[in-house]
C-alpha cells in the first residue's frame, strides 16, 4: 500500500498544542497512531504521496555531504540508545533540504512496515552497494550503531580527501580564469584603440605588436564562432568519452602518467581504495566479497581492472600482499609491505587503515607543496602575459621618435 505524508495538529498529554508530520496509509491510520500516543488531534491535513514524489527525486538532488551528515547524525542517535524509527523521526524534524526529508520519510515508512533498513536504502541511488552492505552487516551482527559510526568515518575521510583535491585546483583555476577574462577584454576594447594610433605612424610595427593586433582582430571577428566550436567540441568529446570505454581507459592511464598530477591521483585513488577495503573488512565481510564493492570506488578504470585481477588471485590462494605486488605501479610498495605485516599478525584491517592514513597524508603533503609552488609559477605566467601585452602595445610609442 502506498504511503502518504500527513500534517497534524493537536494537544499532547499535558494539554500543550503540538504540530508535526507523520507517514501513514490513510487518515484513519494517522488517527490510530496518535490516539495510541494519547494525543487528541484537532486537524489532520494530507500533503502528498511519498511514492509519487520519489519518482521525481534523482541522485543529484541530494549532495554527498548531506548523506555524510545524515549518516553521522543517525549513528550518534543510535549509539545514544534512541530506537531506529524514533531516530528517523528526529532527523526528519531537523534542518535538512526537502529532498533529503522526503528520502528520510520514505525510509521511515519502509522500516515501519517491517522492511530492513538496508533494503529500504537500496531503493535510493544515493546509497551505493558499499553503504548498503555495511548497514546489512550491522543489522545481522546487531551492531548497526557501530557500523554506521564506521561508515560515517569512512564518508567523512572520503569527503575530506575530495575537498583537499578540490582546494588544490580552485586557486589556480580562478586566477587563470580571471587573467583570461582580463586579457580578452584588453584585446577586444583596448588593442583596437592603439591600432588606430599605430595606423598613423606610417612605419612597420614590431613583430610582437603585429601579433597582438592580429590576435585582437581575430578575436573580434571569429571570437564567438571559436567559442561555440570549443564548447561543441568539448561536449562531443565528453559524450564520446562516456560512451567509449577504450577512450576512458586511455584517459585514466594518461592521468596516472602525468608528470605532476599523476602521483597525486595515484595516491588519492590508493587512499580511497585501501580505506574502503579496511572499512568493509573490519565490518566482517570476506576479503573477496569486499573487493567487489571496492572495485569502482576510485573512479579509475585501471584500479577497477586491478581490483578484479586481485580478486581472482585471492580466489586462487594468493595473499593480498602478493596480489598488490603484481598490480604494477598502481599501489606504492609500502601498501604491499603493510598488508604482508597485517596478514602475518592477523591485523589486516588495522594495517589497511594505517596504509590509507599514510596515503592521505601523502596527498595532503603533495597538495601543500603544489600550492606553494603554484603561486610563484602563476605569478610568473601572469607577469609574462600581461608584461608582454603591455610591451607590445607601447613598444611602437617608445620608438615614435625614431619614426618621426
Amino acid at each position: 500500500m502506498a504511503k502518504h505524508l500527513y500534517a497534524w495538529r493537536g494537544n499532547d498529554r499535558q494539554g500543550q498544542q503540538v504540530n508535526e508530520e507523520i507517514v501513514a496509509d490513510n487518515q484513519r491510520h494517522v488517527q490510530e497512531q496518535l490516539s495510541a500516543q494519547r494525543i487528541r488531534t484537532t486537524h489532520i491535513h494530507w500533503k502528498f504521496q511519498l511514492s509519487a514524489l520519489l519518482k521525481h527525486t534523482t541522485k543529484r538532488d541530494i549532495p554527498r555531504r548531506d548523506i555524510t551528515r545524515l549518516t553521522r547524525q543517525l549513528a550518534t542517535l543510535l549509539h545514544s540508545g534512541v530506537p531506529l524509527l524514533q531516530a528517523l523521526q528526529i532527523l526528519n524534524r531537523g534542518e535538512a533540504p526537502s529532498a533529503l526529508k522526503t528520502l528520510i520519510l520514505d525510509v521511515h515508512a519502509q522500516v515501519e512496515a517491517g522492511i530492513a533498513l538496508s533494503q529500504a536504502l537500496q531503493r535510493h541511488p544515493e546509497f551505493d552497494a558499499l553503504y548498503c552492505n555495511l548497514v546489512a552487516a550491522g543489522e545481522v551482527s546487531g551492531m548497526l550503531d557501530t557500523m554506521l559510526e564506521r561508515l560515517a568515518q569512512h564518508l567523512e575521510k572520503t569527503e575530506a580527501l575530495r575537498a583537499t583535491l578540490r582546494s588544490a585546483l580552485i586557486y589556480p583555476c580562478a586566477v587563470l580564469s580571471f587573467a583570461g577574462v582580463v586579457l580578452t577584454l584588453i584585446l577586444i576594447f583596448v588593442a583596437p584603440a592603439f591600432q588606430n594610433i599605430f595606423s598613423s605612424f606610417g612605419a612597420e610595427l614590431p613583430w610582437l605588436t603585429r601579433m597582438v593586433i592580429q590576435a585582437s582582430e581575430g578575436l573580434q571577428h571569429y571570437g564567438v564562432a571559436t567559442m561555440v566550436c570549443i564548447v561543441a567540441t568539448g561536449w562531443w568529446l565528453n559524450w564520446r568519452m562516456r560512451k567509449n570505454t577504450t577512450w576512458q581507459h586511455h584517459l585514466h592511464k594518461l592521468c596516472l602518467q602525468a608528470p605532476i598530477a599523476g602521483p597525486l591521483i595515484r595516491h588519492a585513488c590508493a587512499a580511497r581504495w585501501t580505506r574502503t577495503l579496511a572499512t568493509l573488512f573490519s565490518a566482517g565481510l570476506p576479503l573477496t566479497d569486499a573487493l567487489s564493492s571496492v572495485s569502482g570506488v576510485t573512479g579509475n578504470l585501471l584500479f577497477q581492472a586491478a581490483t578484479h585481477n586481485i580478486q581472482i588471485q585471492l580466489l586462487q590462494g594468493t595473499s593480498l600482499s602478493q596480489a598488490l605486488e603484481h598490480a604494477g605501479n598502481l599501489f606504492p610498495p609500502m601498501g604491499a609491505q603493510m598488508c604482508a605485516i597485517g596478514e602475518e599478525s592477523g591485523a589486516l584491517d588495522h594495517m589497511l587503515t594505517k596504509t590509507a592514513e599514510h596515503y592521505e597524508r601523502e596527498v595532503d603533503n603533495t597538495v601543500a607543496r603544489l600550492s606553494t609552488l603554484l603561486e610563484p609559477f602563476i605569478m610568473v605566467v601572469l607577469g609574462l602575459l600581461i608584461g608582454g601585452l603591455v610591451m607590445a602595445l607601447y613598444l611602437p610609442i617608445f620608438q615614435l621618435g625614431q619614426v618621426v
